[in-house]
């Protein structure tokens, strides 16, 4: 991984009290919590299924395990469930976020903005299903209650995605990563990947507990039409 690039400090000024100040990190921290388990409550029989489902359709795991890197790039396991055969590669997919990253159309053909590989034959059909739902992402609600993640943040991003970055995109390490976000609830996977960072940074200098609530209303809406989903 490469060194660190300090966050730019006019960002941890931009929003009231300073993006690090108790007086932002304690509420959303407490909404974290109190919005996290309450939805692991309901959500368990649910949770149950899917993961039964995930084990008796294809061998492996049910949770899927991921190094990525959270507040100041603090690397950290994210669990989501597990959508892709056991053992696939990643090679191609690296290679695809490499020519996100420094070019405004999508490689290989796809549709403007499509994030994640088009017809991605590592995806199990159980998989493709969860994955529109965005079932597949409930795991992190357990990232949330340890404190790796927030309910609302950018998008937690791959060691490696992390070092094609350019240097201004850093300042979204500030902030811990999200369950949803800006770039989520503004046009999902519709947006280049560049325009998504740009969302992040927007994120961190607008911050606020009313931008939070804001963004996990608009996230239903989004979740439920599964816009952008892939």
């Amino acid at each position: 991984m490469r060194e660190s690039v300090a966050p730019a400090p006019s960002l941890r000024a931009a929003a009231p009290g300073g993006v690090g100040s108790l007086a932002m990190r304690l509420p959303k921290r407490l909404l974290d919590l109190a919005v996290a388990t309450a939805c692991l409550a309901l959500l368990a029989p649910l949770l149950v299924l899917v993961a039964a489902l995930i084990r008796s359709t294809t061998p492996g795991p049910a949770l899927f395990r991921q190094i990525r890197l959270g507040r100041d790039q603090r690397p950290f396991v994210l669990y989501k469930f597990r959508t892709m055969y056991t053992g696939s590669p990643d090679e191609v997919h690296r290679e695809y976020v490499r020519k996100l990253l420094t070019q405004d159309q999508p490689p290989d053909g796809g549709r403007r903005g499509v994030f994640k590989l088009e017809h991605d034959e590592r995806i199990t059909p159980l998989g493709r299903l969860i994955r529109r739902s965005s079932i597949d992402e409930l795991p992190q609600l357990l990232n949330v209650i340890r404190g790796d993640m927030s309910l609302v943040g950018p998008r937690p991003a791959l060691p490696w995605e992390a070092e094609m970055f350019d240097a201004v995109h850093f300042a979204r390490f500030i902030v811990p990563p999200g369950l949803t976000g800006l770039w989520q609830v503004s046009g999902r996977n519709s947006l280049t990947m560049r325009q998504g960072l740009d969302l992040d940074l927007q994120y961190v200098r607008r911050q606020s507990l009313a931008l939070d609530l804001w963004i996990l209303l608009k996230t239903i809406p989004v979740v439920l039409s599964t816009h952008g989903a892939r």
